[in-house]
């Protein structure tokens, strides 16, 4: 189903509450996800689509309630789009290959990117190496 980012065609892959954070731009309440505190090595990929998103390695602990990364795993991982909802502007963060809402990217974040993808678990998969 990569590369369809029908938001019907996953109601029924997924549970309503990842479909309400993927598909319909949600947000998962704060230090409630299940890969919040996750530290083993591995990969964190779409849950929609199983596209890598972020390598364990750049994973860190914000304080924000949110699983956060310094880095995507590359460069054609994330699609970024400017978002002016809730009276602010900030910058969206997708999957690249499906189009699934992941989170935000803030410019908070640790060196060497200076970047925090705030990223919804609901949204995530891990995969242990």
């Amino acid at each position: 189903m990569a590369g369809d980012d029908n938001p019907n065609s996953w109601k029924d892959k997924l549970s309503p509450e990842q479909f309400a954070v993927c598909w319909q731009k949600g947000t998962e309440p704060p230090f409630t996800g299940q890969l919040l505190d996750e530290k083993r090595a591995g990969n964190f990929v779409c849950a929609c689509c199983k596209t890598q998103l972020f390598l364990s390695n750049t994973k860190f602990d914000s304080g924000s309630g949110w699983p956060s990364f310094w880095e995507s795993s590359s460069d054609q991982a994330i699609r970024y789009i400017k978002d002016q909802s809730h009276g602010m502007v900030r910058v969206e963060v997708c999957c690249n290959q499906c189009g699934s809402h992941l989170g935000h990217v803030f410019e908070d974040g640790p060196q060497p990117t200076g970047k925090r993808y705030c990223i919804n678990s609901l949204s995530l998969d891990f995969v242990p190496d």
